[in-house]
C-alpha cells in the first residue's frame, strides 16, 4: 500500500471550514479579574452525564487562566454578537472592555445578551496536536429563545437563513 501524503493545513482549513459552526466567547473569573477568548470549536459531548467539549489553541495566552480557575462558562453568541467574537479574539487587548455581563452561578461572566450559556467545572484535558482538547462537566445552562445564532461558515460570519415552515408546506 502507497502512503498517501499529509494533509496540509491550509487545505484541512478550506475543507472543513464547509461545516457551519456556531461561535462562542469562554468566560471565567480569574485571580486577575475576568477573562475571556473566543471558540469555534465547541460541542454537546455526553448528555448523562452533562459534559461538553472545546479545543482552545495550544498557544492561547487565555486558556491557562480559565485552565487554573478550573470552572468556566461558554457564552454562545447571538447574531448581534459578531463584535464581540472579534474582540474576544485579539491578543493583548482589554477584552472585556465595553462590555456588560453579570455572574454565573459559579461566578464567571455571562456576557449580556449572549444566545445561551453553560456554566462548566474542568473535568479533563487530552493531547489534540495543536489544540487542547477540554472535557467539562455541565453544572448549570441557559438560553433564550428570540435571538438567531452566530455562525462560521468557509472563513466568514454567517446568518441563519429561517426554512420555510413544515406546517405552510402541508396544508
Amino acid at each position: 500500500m502507497t502512503p498517501t501524503p499529509p494533509v496540509s493545513p491550509g487545505k484541512l482549513r478550506t475543507v472543513l471550514g464547509h461545516f457551519a459552526t456556531g461561535l462562542t466567547i469562554i468566560t471565567a473569573t480569574t485571580v486577575d479579574g475576568p477573562a475571556g477568548f473566543t471558540c469555534q470549536s465547541f460541542a454537546s459531548l455526553s448528555l448523562d452525564p452533562a459534559l461538553v467539549t472545546f479545543s482552545p489553541a495550544r498557544t492561547s495566552s487565555t486558556w491557562p487562566l480559565l485552565q487554573a480557575a478550573g470552572r468556566f462558562t461558554v457564552n454562545i453568541l447571538p447574531a448581534e454578537h459578531q463584535h464581540l467574537s472579534a474582540q474576544f479574539a485579539r491578543s493583548g487587548a482589554d477584552k472585556f472592555a465595553g462590555v456588560g455581563y453579570t455572574a454565573s452561578p459559579l461566578g464567571n461572566p455571562i456576557l449580556d445578551q449572549a444566545l445561551a450559556w453553560v456554566d462548566c467545572e474542568l473535568q479533563d484535558e487530552y493531547d489534540g496536536g495543536d489544540h487542547t482538547i477540554v472535557v467539562a462537566a455541565v453544572r448549570a445552562l441557559e438560553a433564550r429563545a428570540e435571538a438567531e445564532p452566530l455562525l462560521f461558515y468557509r472563513g466568514a460570519y454567517a446568518r441563519v437563513q429561517p426554512a420555510p415552515s413544515l406546517l405552510g408546506a402541508l396544508a
